[in-house]
């Protein structure tokens, strides 16, 4: 499959030139706007634009040349004329949409290329769900790039996924059309101890030209960081603070900060280029993760784009570090990034570029959206029916499998808590005392502990692992259950009740997959996500109303935080520190070791 109604520059140079010297008519001209040209850093007053074949041919102070009797004028007096958009680094499936869908949520925001990791289905179906990812992207009227999924399982031994992905997967997906690199290579360890599985598939990514993932969760910049940095990432989007961001630089990474739906890493960061003068171009902004809830309510990467302004980024270095930064890093300058010629014409129109309200938005040298309004088609792949059907428990689940004995004998222990952190990735390694009751422990409302349960749902081995989590403020008698569980995408169950986390991870395996909350024994809200239990390809409007009546039914159970299903969804996240839950039991990330459940030594 080709990248749909785009043709590369050497099929149209000839017609390219023959526009820019005035020889054959343009197919749109923009006239009379505000150029912003990003390689400069420039604002071109009164400047026009030509377009043909879908790409950029004459860009100067008079296009008058370049206008036949068919050609488009479109009058941008008033208006700034950007780059389209780039997301240099996200995962489609977090939106619960698949990429048409997504693709349809996010053009009217402006965003124009997106650089998408599918690791979240390659976990569930293996090479299997990244090319039909990666065919589903290519129909599409922007431009999606797909990077191969580096780590499933993220982290071997600690974890069992529904597939694995090999050095040979990476081998071969390097030689599909639409594959741009490497996604993030979350085994950082496996990086930094020369895993040889790991190190070949970086290397098969490099012998192809094409551009290496960074992932690398740990606050530890000593030995450890540079053993990563050697090991070839080429960028990584894991830092959280102004000295991750210059280490990252210095080591010759990009270092990309995220403004998703629950990260909130640009504005302690940015510093390194507002404060401490650092070249902005080693900087890109990214999404990483983004849910429907926001791409519908708040926007995409124009929302990373004026959040970036807000905390005192130079407006045209914000966009360099959302257009041609992005470009330069895959190698794409030449073909995207900016307005130039010869670049795929990538354009928005905006009245300012604090704000940046998205008036137009042209793709291809196509008009995608105008005031929000998708005005072309997003083409559907036809998914298989294996890819509908997931959700393998093996068994219904009762009350009992919720139930955490205590050890012989103890009339309170001392647990093992997985702390949520609100806003961020990583979480906290708590302890709490907890009382025995009945030769079980529960979970204690007044410490804001409740249970945790991951539930298998590859293999239908029937598996249960049980443990604790503090941070969501749950009270009453309450569940909620989620297929989207990164980075296995087994299920993960929260909850107050064994009652409704058993009701609740039954619902789930009757739908196919999703996000579904109980209180009392009544479901107040369901996501349905039938494909691979982790998008819909249901409308982003329908998808948003149903998570906003998800956010509404945690906020009964109790639950204040920001974004909290972002924090649910990565409770099983075995490569991001502190403390996690897999299959295998309760990780510590900052040894990557499985740990006990309770302390030893318990009182009796």
């Amino acid at each position: 499959m080709e990248n749909h109604a785009l043709k590369s520059w050497p099929d149209v140079a000839p017609k390219l030139v023959a526009v820019a010297a005035g020889r054959a008519p343009a197919d749109t001209v923009l006239k009379g706007g505000a150029w912003v040209n990003v390689h400069t850093r420039e604002v071109l007053e009164n400047h026009d634009i030509a377009i043909a074949e879908g790409r950029f041919a004459y860009c100067g102070p008079d296009a008058s040349h370049c206008i036949g009797p068919d050609t488009q004028v479109i009058d941008c007096a008033g208006q700034y004329m950007i780059p389209g958009l780039c997301d240099a680094h996200m995962h489609i499936e977090s939106g619960m949409l698949t990429p048409a869908e997504f693709a349809r949520a996010v053009a009217p925001h402006g965003t124009t290329s997106m650089f998408t990791d599918p690791h979240e289905i390659a976990n569930v179906m293996g090479l299997e769900g990244v090319r039909l990812m990666h065919d589903e992207a290519l129909l599409q009227p922007i431009n999606i790039f797909t990077q191969m999924p580096s780590c499933a399982p993220s982290a071997p031994g600690l974890e069992t996924t529904g597939f694995e992905i090999t050095p040979d997967d990476v081998a071969e997906a390097m030689t599909w059309p639409g594959i741009i690199g490497l996604g993030e290579m979350m085994n950082f360890p496996g990086v930094v101890n020369a895993d040889p599985k790991m190190l070949a598939e970086i290397a098969a990514t490099q012998r192809a030209g094409k551009a290496v993932g960074g992932h690398y969760a740990s606050p530890d910049l000593g030995p450890a960081f540079h053993a990563y940095a050697a090991g070839g990432p080429a960028d990584d989007h894991e830092g959280t603070c102004e000295a991750d961001a210059i280490a990252r630089t210095r080591q010759g990474m990009r270092h990309m900060m995220r403004l998703g739906s629950a990260w909130y890493d640009v504005e302690t960061q940015i510093t390194a280029v507002t404060e401490k003068g650092l070249d902005p171009r080693n900087f890109i902004l990214c999404t990483d993760d983004c849910h429907s809830g926001t791409l519908v309510n708040d926007g995409h990467m124009n929302r990373v784009v004026r959040h970036a302004i807000e905390c005192g980024c130079d407006p045209l270095i914000a966009l360099q570090m959302a257009t041609i930064n992005t470009a330069t890093h895959f190698g794409l300058e030449r073909e995207l990034g900016s307005i130039s010629p010869g670049r795929r014409a990538d354009v928005i129109l905006t009245s300012d570029l604090g704000t940046l309200p998205i008036h137009r938005v042209i793709a291809r040298g196509v008009t995608v959206a105008i005031e929000g309004e998708m005005k072309v088609d997003c083409p559907h792949l036809d998914w298989p029916a294996h890819a509908r059907d997931t959700v393998h428990m093996g068994r219904a689940l009762s009350g009992a499998d919720f139930e955490i004995a205590a050890p012989a004998g103890a009339n309170h222990v001392t647990a093992n808590v997985i702390g949520v952190v609100e806003n961020q990735a990583p979480t906290k390694a708590l302890k709490a005392e907890l009382k025995v009751q009945d030769g079980l422990v529960p979970g204690d409302p007044e410490q804001d502990v409740c249970q945790i349960a991951l539930v298998e749902r590859h293999q239908a081995t029937g598996g249960v692992v049980n443990a604790f989590v503090s941070g969501f403020g749950y009270t009453g008698q309450m569940a909620m259950a989620s297929t989207v569980a990164h980075d296995s995408h087994h299920m993960i169950v929260v909850g107050t009740s064994h009652a409704d986390m058993a009701l609740a991870a039954n619902r789930l395996q009757e739908v196919g997959g999703g996000v579904t909350i109980w209180k009392d024994g009544k479901e107040l809200a369901l996501v349905e996500l039938p494909i691979a239990g982790l998008m819909s390809d249901a409308p982003a409007t329908e998808v948003a109303a149903k998570a906003d009546k998800m956010v509404q039914a945690m906020e009964a159970c109790g639950c204040t935080l920001n974004n909290a299903y972002m924090q649910h969804s990565l409770l099983a996240l075995v490569v991001i520190p502190e403390l996690r839950i897999s299959d295998l039991g309760l990780v510590d990330v900052r040894t990557f070791e499985l740990t006990p459940l309770f302390d030893e030594g318990q009182d009796q």
